[in-house]
């Protein structure tokens, strides 16, 4: 996942989402599948929802106030088994979904998240050359081998705490972008110049070791934790730097940006599968195009981005072909009983995941209908801002799904060993989930999907101006 590299939700290896690139074929214009028993309420309980959303943003923000005021959030509750693990790419949209808020609350505290973000660009323990790593500790623990993390995101030596346990240390583009994006809006709604350096830090990155002239072109994939170059290109990461790349040109008014904006575009555009309607995940090898899985958010970042009508049918695809109704009546589900959500799942893949097997080793079997709720928030979103016929009765039936999982999924989830706001936070998947590409979601209370749902219910569209 661009941003989302490696996030497995579970203890294991870690693997980027975007390891192993692909996708298929397929038509949508359908409606989604109905709710069933029990399914989700129309949204309707508005602002005390948002509420509780970004009281799980602050809680996950504020889970170490021991350990110094340059933090990161946390990225998943402490039962999912990463400790204090902070990924980039959801801080970035912990920055976003702050902004969205439009308080000054929210103000401050994105403020302080993107000043972490600067911190760990200017103190990286091997690096100064404006990159971030995939993820950061941010509160103490002992590790499963017993060894001792005592340190919060500040290591005692002034070095940011990046996350060597579960080997989250390379740089990948998207998580970059992401970052950039984030910093680029904080210059833009406050006016300091601090925010657009380290934007801009972020772009030159991502030019030096993104660039390909291969013949697909765009941006490849980034650098392991050892500094070695990947080899695939990512439909996601090219999208996310049509935002960043547009975003450098307005507020620096450098037309180099304009060019590179244009040379990530031109490759997502060829990603664009016509008689189906979607977009394909990239290439392996910057020569052939994958034809399989094809995922959900290659589907619903696009519009975001590029807000095409000449594309605008990738939502249909996505809202038809990856539609799932989760219930406590299907193989593997961790849903309650009485209880059903409906949603999108992570990739073409998981709704043909092998439910006799782990997804990987010590973790779950998945469940082809688990809901992943952070896709269903998006693709809520990039339905608003299409505003077609029916978009925003669809969009708000999705939303309802999601509140209700915020009201009912995760009971009894701590961040760094303190319980957190009454119903607050989305979990990440109702049920456990195989996305296709090495990993899977877990039915585990998440910064990425509650920010996601924030901005959707805000109408917040991050990947444009």
């Amino acid at each position: 996942m661009t941003g989302r590299t490696g996030r497995t939700g579970r203890p294991g290896p870690a693997v980027s989402r975007r390891t192993f690139m692909g996708v298929s074929v397929g038509i949508g214009t359908g409606a989604l599948t109905a709710v069933g028993a029990g399914g989700a309420r129309a949204a309707g309980s508005g602002a005390p929802a948002q509420r509780r959303g970004h009281a799980f943003l602050a809680a996950a923000m504020d889970a170490y106030p021991d350990h110094g005021a340059i933090r990161l959030a946390q990225s998943y509750t402490d039962q999912a088994g990463l400790f204090s693990t902070a990924f980039t790419y959801d801080n970035a949209l912990a920055i976003l979904a702050h902004l969205a808020a439009r308080t000054p609350d929210g103000r401050a505290r994105a403020m302080v998240l993107g000043d972490a973000l600067l911190y760990a660009q200017e103190h990286d323990p091997a690096h100064d050359d404006g990159r971030l790593r995939q993820a950061y500790n941010v509160g103490p623990y002992t590790f499963y081998d017993g060894s001792r993390q005592p340190d919060g995101f500040v290591r005692a030596d002034g070095t940011a705490n990046v996350g060597t346990q579960f080997g989250f240390t390379g740089t990948a583009v998207g998580d970059m972008a992401w970052a950039g994006i984030a910093l680029g809006a904080l210059a833009r709604r406050t006016g300091e110049r601090r925010f657009l350096a380290g934007a801009v830090r972020i772009g030159e990155w991502i030019e030096r070791n993104g660039r390909t002239d291969e013949p697909l072109g765009g941006y490849k994939f980034g650098v392991d934790g050892a500094g070695q170059k990947l080899p695939f290109t990512s439909t996601e990461h090219n999208t996310d730097l049509v935002c960043l790349f547009g975003r450098l040109a307005r507020l620096t008014g450098e037309g180099v940006w304009l060019e590179r904006r244009a040379r990530a575009r031109a490759f997502v555009e060829k990603m664009w599968e016509p008689a189906g309607g979607f977009f394909y995940t990239g290439t392996n090898d910057g020569v052939t195009v994958n034809k399989s899985p094809i995922p959900e958010d290659t589907q619903t970042w696009t519009h975001l981005a590029l807000d095409s009508r000449t594309h605008a049918r990738s939502l249909d695809w996505a809202a038809r072909e990856l539609a799932v109704l989760d219930h406590a009546d299907r193989p593997n589900s961790t849903v309650p009983a009485g209880q059903s959500y409906e949603g999108v799942t992570f990739s073409s893949a998981s709704l043909l995941a092998n439910e006799d097997a782990p997804i990987a080793d010590s973790q779950p079997r998945p469940d082809r209908n688990g809901v992943w709720f952070e896709g269903t928030a998006h693709l809520a979103l990039a339905l608003r801002e299409r505003r077609g016929r029916g978009d925003e009765a669809r969009a708000r039936r999705l939303i309802g799904s999601i509140e209700r999982a915020q009201d009912l999924l995760g009971p009894g989830q701590t961040v760094g060993g303190r319980a957190l706001p009454e119903r607050s936070g989305i979990v990440s998947a109702s049920s456990p989930l195989d996305t296709g590409f090495g990993f899977g979601y877990y039915p585990y209370r998440h910064v990425g999907a509650t920010a996601w749902y924030v901005m959707a219910v805000a109408r917040f569209n991050p990947l444009r101006g």
